[in-house]
Protein backbone atom coordinates (compact mmCIF):
# COMPACT_ATOMS: atom_id res chain seq x y z
CA UNK A 1 0.00 0.00 0.00
CA UNK A 2 1.19 3.38 -0.79
CA UNK A 3 -0.18 6.84 0.69
CA UNK A 4 0.11 10.17 -0.62
CA UNK A 5 -0.08 12.70 1.53
CA UNK A 6 -1.26 16.80 0.29
CA UNK A 7 -2.09 19.52 2.24
CA UNK A 8 -3.71 23.03 0.65
CA UNK A 9 -4.82 26.51 1.70
CA UNK A 10 -8.36 26.73 1.74
CA UNK A 11 -8.76 28.04 -1.93
CA UNK A 12 -10.15 26.87 -5.32
CA UNK A 13 -6.94 27.91 -6.80
CA UNK A 14 -5.69 25.03 -6.10
CA UNK A 15 -8.13 22.69 -7.17
CA UNK A 16 -6.32 21.75 -10.38
CA UNK A 17 -3.39 20.86 -8.25
CA UNK A 18 -5.34 18.56 -6.80
CA UNK A 19 -6.81 16.62 -9.68
CA UNK A 20 -3.62 16.60 -11.08
CA UNK A 21 -2.20 14.62 -8.07
CA UNK A 22 -4.79 12.19 -7.36
CA UNK A 23 -5.30 11.55 -11.11
CA UNK A 24 -1.36 10.44 -11.47
CA UNK A 25 -1.86 8.86 -8.12
CA UNK A 26 -4.65 6.59 -9.65
CA UNK A 27 -2.70 5.84 -12.45
CA UNK A 28 -0.04 3.88 -10.76
CA UNK A 29 0.37 0.47 -11.26
CA UNK A 30 -2.24 -1.19 -11.12
CA UNK A 31 -3.54 2.10 -12.74
CA UNK A 32 -7.62 2.86 -12.54
CA UNK A 33 -9.51 2.53 -16.24
CA UNK A 34 -9.39 6.25 -17.76
CA UNK A 35 -13.10 6.49 -17.50
CA UNK A 36 -12.50 5.58 -13.99
CA UNK A 37 -9.97 8.69 -13.77
CA UNK A 38 -13.01 10.80 -15.04
CA UNK A 39 -15.07 9.73 -12.58
CA UNK A 40 -12.80 10.10 -10.03
CA UNK A 41 -11.78 14.00 -10.96
CA UNK A 42 -14.74 14.81 -10.93
CA UNK A 43 -15.80 13.48 -7.56
CA UNK A 44 -12.79 15.05 -6.24
CA UNK A 45 -13.17 18.41 -7.42
CA UNK A 46 -16.85 18.26 -5.83
CA UNK A 47 -15.50 17.16 -2.59
CA UNK A 48 -12.27 19.49 -2.44
CA UNK A 49 -15.10 22.58 -3.48
CA UNK A 50 -17.01 21.76 -0.33
CA UNK A 51 -14.68 21.21 2.11
CA UNK A 52 -12.69 24.49 1.10
CA UNK A 53 -16.29 25.63 1.29
CA UNK A 54 -17.01 25.23 4.38
CA UNK A 55 -13.80 26.23 6.06
CA UNK A 56 -14.18 28.17 9.03
CA UNK A 57 -12.82 31.50 7.99
CA UNK A 58 -11.07 31.44 11.72
CA UNK A 59 -8.92 28.24 10.72
CA UNK A 60 -7.95 29.72 7.53
CA UNK A 61 -4.47 29.34 8.27
CA UNK A 62 -5.09 25.67 8.33
CA UNK A 63 -5.24 23.44 5.47
CA UNK A 64 -7.28 21.17 3.49
CA UNK A 65 -6.03 17.80 3.85
CA UNK A 66 -6.30 15.31 1.02
CA UNK A 67 -5.02 11.89 1.60
CA UNK A 68 -4.58 8.96 -1.30
CA UNK A 69 -4.08 5.31 -0.58
CA UNK A 70 -3.49 2.89 -3.40
CA UNK A 71 -4.55 -0.42 -2.68
CA UNK A 72 -4.45 -3.60 -5.04
CA UNK A 73 -8.08 -3.48 -5.71
CA UNK A 74 -9.17 0.00 -5.07
CA UNK A 75 -7.81 3.34 -4.59
CA UNK A 76 -9.59 5.56 -1.55
CA UNK A 77 -9.55 9.42 -1.22
CA UNK A 78 -9.96 11.06 1.78
CA UNK A 79 -10.38 15.12 2.29
CA UNK A 80 -10.91 16.81 5.54
CA UNK A 81 -11.83 20.31 5.95
CA UNK A 82 -12.14 22.32 9.37
CA UNK A 83 -15.57 23.34 8.79
CA UNK A 84 -18.49 22.99 11.08
CA UNK A 85 -19.33 19.65 10.56
CA UNK A 86 -22.93 18.25 8.84
CA UNK A 87 -25.31 15.96 8.73
CA UNK A 88 -24.99 14.73 4.63
CA UNK A 89 -28.67 13.03 5.56
CA UNK A 90 -30.17 16.08 7.15
CA UNK A 91 -29.23 17.67 3.51
CA UNK A 92 -32.49 19.10 2.18
CA UNK A 93 -33.95 16.66 -0.45
CA UNK A 94 -33.60 18.16 -4.07
CA UNK A 95 -35.79 16.95 -7.34
CA UNK A 96 -33.94 14.25 -9.14
CA UNK A 97 -31.11 15.55 -11.55
CA UNK A 98 -33.74 14.45 -14.50
CA UNK A 99 -36.31 16.33 -13.37
CA UNK A 100 -36.73 19.88 -14.82
CA UNK A 101 -37.39 21.60 -11.40
CA UNK A 102 -33.72 20.68 -10.99
CA UNK A 103 -32.92 23.36 -12.74
CA UNK A 104 -34.52 25.76 -10.22
CA UNK A 105 -31.58 25.08 -8.00
CA UNK A 106 -27.60 26.43 -8.33
CA UNK A 107 -26.31 24.28 -5.66
CA UNK A 108 -26.49 21.09 -4.42
CA UNK A 109 -24.98 18.42 -6.61
CA UNK A 110 -21.97 17.77 -5.31
CA UNK A 111 -22.81 15.07 -2.77
CA UNK A 112 -25.47 13.37 -5.32
CA UNK A 113 -22.53 12.92 -7.74
CA UNK A 114 -19.83 11.71 -5.67
CA UNK A 115 -22.10 9.23 -4.56
CA UNK A 116 -22.94 8.30 -7.73
CA UNK A 117 -19.47 8.30 -9.50
CA UNK A 118 -17.61 6.39 -6.33
CA UNK A 119 -18.30 3.00 -5.66
CA UNK A 120 -18.34 3.97 -1.63
CA UNK A 121 -18.56 7.14 0.05
CA UNK A 122 -18.63 8.28 3.98
CA UNK A 123 -18.64 11.73 5.44
CA UNK A 124 -17.47 11.78 8.95
CA UNK A 125 -19.08 14.69 10.53
CA UNK A 126 -16.87 16.41 13.79
CA UNK A 127 -16.87 19.39 15.56
CA UNK A 128 -13.83 20.39 14.07
CA UNK A 129 -14.77 19.24 10.22
CA UNK A 130 -15.63 16.16 8.12
CA UNK A 131 -13.78 13.70 6.28
CA UNK A 132 -15.32 12.58 3.00
CA UNK A 133 -13.80 9.14 2.32
CA UNK A 134 -14.14 8.03 -1.32
CA UNK A 135 -13.21 4.29 -2.32
CA UNK A 136 -12.96 3.52 -6.38
CA UNK A 137 -12.90 -0.03 -6.82
CA UNK A 138 -9.99 -0.66 -9.69
CA UNK A 139 -12.08 -3.59 -11.38
CA UNK A 140 -16.14 -2.30 -11.77
CA UNK A 141 -16.89 0.20 -13.56
CA UNK A 142 -19.15 2.95 -11.96
CA UNK A 143 -23.02 3.05 -12.60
Amino acid sequence: MAEIHLEIPPRLDYLAVVRLVVATAAALDPPLAESRLDDLRLAVTEACSNAIKAHRPEAEDEPVVISCRLEDDHFQVDIRDRGPGFDPDALTALPEVDDPKRLQHESGLGIPLIRVLTDEVTFEPAPDGTIVSMTLNRSSPST
